[in-house]
């Protein structure tokens, strides 16, 4: 009987892999390269590498989980290729209106200018017919139309295209009838129709998400079924799920169906797997910290659960998509050191990604790096993955020499100046998911992982004042490890505004009843029995005149008037928790319904955490000229795997393992949990 779960996720410089024995519970843990021209070698090469660790075989697999960047990245790269736009007549332009912002305030207005769409306007075609708020048939599709835009599409070789006509979220007719036409005009086209992306209203948002879904689609179908096909000569018929941007997991085959909902893959499995092992240590809020080669992803865990959020982006392109709250900067290992025109040193968000990497790895890469920094101060080892990469320490330093000139810097002080222009950068995302949305930053402890995640740890504590920082053992594959912990997730929402006063609770049942039958019917195609799956209830409320709403829990059971008053009762109390006022009581000041929302839910089992033995109080393995920034000390280097519960390591001093490093800075120490967590905390100011 197969017994291992097998996570993967994928980065821009290195394959992250963990696997579980669901028998006896032993976990391995494994990296190797990525391979960007084809992400599934590297993905192949993790799946044997970990096998091999377990001295197991393909048969033995029960599951494959795999978080990727390849929708991210085709998006953050603005690599969406020819787009065609289908929408109503009169609205041709609602891209190019768009919303009424300027990014850094209106200040910025008149120096402003305003970036490409997504579809630039002589690819939008539009087709008569028009439907009310509510749905109903104000005019009739035409027919006419929509055989000339597909016809316009097809002559001009355009073969994906989205479809978003106005208050479709209320009836989807038209636009099924507009897929149907161009199935039949245009059989080469990949279509995306809002009514099945998004039933949400907000016509700008809907179209650019559907556009999004349109864009993705090809190069997720063919990523995923690349990764199937090779998979199945190792492992037939195994399961094999991605994870998505809201926090579940989806099989491959579902993935086809809803591509965009895999757009911050990877960064979400991170978030959740902190969220994991901070709850487990007694933490049940905190910061998360994933730091890679090429940037470093930061979430807020509040009770336990990531925040979610549908007003996110990824690159220019906003989505109303359900995510985890990621805010992402480039920040990460591989993040290049450069000299701007005014002469000034800056990091990122430029990198020198996996191939050619930073100096240090000799493989052609020309511009010092964050990762070079380190290597020269002694905070990392002459090598990575356990000596299986070696670093030229000399390259590191003639690069950083050559950038120190110009300043009038010795390398090693332009070393740390790197390092801290980058552990303000990472300060900076850490605030915005915090102090920007009302959370007091030092109410928290950080969760620091990924390869390069606690080399700033201590300086992170000083800047921020956090209360401390947790690093999970093995943290260069909590991404993968996080892949494991998570359950299949579905969301479905609909638009239904409706003033509380007069709410039809009738109506609003009847929609979550609809709502449910679809998350029933996709956690079916997933193979869960009627008695796993689970129902999850939301609704958007707002004070009527409000342009946005505030989501709330909606208990189970029939929607009754007692029900609709204790949701409202809720939106009040959320509403003073994140504005700090609130209408209760106020008759003048009515609520308003918005959106409804169902997550449909397929738990799979979780694999356990892992305990550290009784600490012996181990002695360094070895000592290393390090630079924690007051000039060169020898600082014990710790083995991580020789520290029990209990063991302490005390700053200034070095913890290594083989796919992270973390310098403990003079005026700190680390302690060891029963989960062999390190808990960092400042002892004294040096």
């Amino acid at each position: 009987m197969p017994l291992i779960r097998i996570g993967i996720d994928t980065g821009g410089t290195f394959t992250d892999v963990v696997a579980v024995d669901e028998e006896t519970g032993r976990q391995a843990s494994t990296k190797t390269p990525s391979t960007p021209a084809d992400p599934a070698e590297g993905f192949m090469a993790g799946v044997r590498k970990i096998l091999g660790l377990l001295d197991a075989r393909g048969e033995d697999v029960a599951a494959v989980v795999h978080g990727t960047t390849v929708a991210t990245n085709r998006l953050l790269e603005g690599k969406v290729g020819d787009l065609g736009f289908v929408t109503t007549e009169g609205y041709a332009h609602v891209l190019e209106i768009a919303r009424q912002s300027v990014p850094d305030g209106y200040g910025n207005s008149y120096f402003w200018v305003k970036p490409p769409r997504i579809v630039p306007a002589d690819l939008v075609r539009t087709v008569g017919g028009r439907l009310a708020f509510d749905g109903s048939e104000l005019r009739p599709f035409d027919a006419d139309d929509a055989v000339a835009a597909a016809r316009f599409f097809r002559d001009r070789g355009i073969t994906t295209i989205g479809v978003c006509f106005l208050h479709s979220y209320a009836n989807p007719e038209h636009e099924l009838r507009m897929r149907d036409v161009l199935a039949r005009e245009h059989p080469d086209a990949v279509v995306s129709i809002s009514a099945e992306v998004l039933r949400e209203y907000r016509e700008y948002e809907r179209s650019v998400t559907t556009l999004v879904d349109a864009a993705v689609k090809p190069s997720i179908a063919r990523y995923v079924g690349t990764i199937a096909d090779r998979l199945a000569e190792v492992a037939a018929d195994v399961p094999f799920y991605v994870m998505k941007s809201n926090g579940g997991v989806l099989s491959a085959d579902e993935v086809a169906r809803q591509p965009i909902s895999t757009v911050l893959s990877g960064p979400a499995a991170g978030a959740l797997g902190a969220a994991v092992v901070a709850g487990a240590a007694g933490f049940g809020s905190v910061l998360t910290l994933d730091g890679g080669g090429t940037s470093t992803d930061v979430a807020v865990v509040v009770d336990g659960h990531p925040a979610l959020t549908t007003e996110g982006s990824v690159g220019a392109y906003p989505s109303k998509i359900p995510m985890i709250d990621v805010v992402t900067v480039g920040a990460g290992g591989g993040s290049v050191a450069w000299l701007s025109p005014e002469g000034t040193l800056k990091v990122g968000p430029r990198s020198a990604g996996a191939d050619p990497g930073p100096l240090c790895y000799g493989a052609g890469g020309t511009e010092p790096t964050v990762t070079d920094a380190h290597l020269l101060l002694g905070r990392i080892p002459p090598h990575l993955l356990g000596g299986e990469i070696p670093l030229d320490v000399a390259a590191a330093r003639d690069g950083i020499a050559a950038l120190a000139a110009p300043l009038g810097l010795s390398p090693e002080r332009c070393a740390e100046g790197i390092l801290e222009i980058s552990a303000w950068n990472q300060a900076n995302a850490l605030r915005q998911v915090t102090v920007t949305r009302g959370l007091d930053v030092r109410d928290f402890h950080l969760v620091s992982f990924g390869g390069s995640g606690s080399l700033l740890a201590c300086r992170l504590v000083d800047v921020l004042g956090l209360a401390g920082v947790l690093v999970p053992p093995d943290p260069g594959n909590l991404s993968a490890y996080g892949l494991l912990t998570v359950d299949v997730r579905n969301d479905y929402v609909r638009t239904a505004v409706a003033r509380h006063a007069v709410l039809d609770p009738d109506a609003v049942g009847a929609t979550f009843a609809e709502l449910a039958a679809e998350a029933d019917a996709a956690l079916k195609r997933e193979g869960f029995a009627a008695g796993e799956r689970r129902f999850l209830r939301t609704a958007d409320l707002r004070y009527f005149g409000q342009a946005y709403e505030v989501r709330v829990d909606v208990p189970d059971g029939p929607v009754t008037p007692a029900l609709a008053d204790t949701v409202a009762a809720a939106f009040h109390a959320a509403h003073r928790r994140l504005y700090g006022y609130d209408f209760a009581g106020d008759a003048r000041q009515e609520v308003e319904w918005v959106n409804l929302r169902v997550t449909g839910v397929g738990p799979i089992a979780r694999p356990a955490l892992r305990s550290a033995g009784p600490g012996r109080g181990a002695a360094p393995r070895t000592t290393r000229r390090v630079d924690f920034g007051a000039g060169w000390v020898d600082a014990p280097i710790h083995d991580r795997a020789a520290l029990g519960a209990g063991d302490t390591v005390t700053g200034p001093a070095v913890v290594e393992e083989f796919g992270s490093t973390v310098p403990v800075h003079p005026g700190f120490r680390a302690v060891v949990d029963a989960h062999a967590n390190l808990l960092i905390t400042r002892e004294y100011v040096p």
